[in-house]
């Protein structure tokens, strides 16, 4: 009986370092895909200010566009 308990017992560790190399993987892509996505919205709003800044006009957030 306690060789069977001991099987049981590597199967169950061998299937939750499986896990967790997984869920390490998953953890790794996802926080290189957050730092992309960080990286491209501060790109954005770059690109925004010096857009607005450019232009020369200064319009407040709540104005409405000038064609209404």
């Amino acid at each position: 009986m306690t060789e069977d308990r001991l099987i049981d017992i590597e199967i169950k560790l061998s299937r939750q370092e499986d896990l967790l190399d997984t869920l390490n993987e998953t953890v790794y892509r996802q926080q290189k895909k957050i730092t992309e996505l960080e990286g491209l919205c501060a790109a954005l709003a770059r690109h925004l200010q010096t857009s607005g800044d450019a232009s020369g006009e200064s319009r407040p957030a709540h104005e409405p566009p000038p064609h209404y």
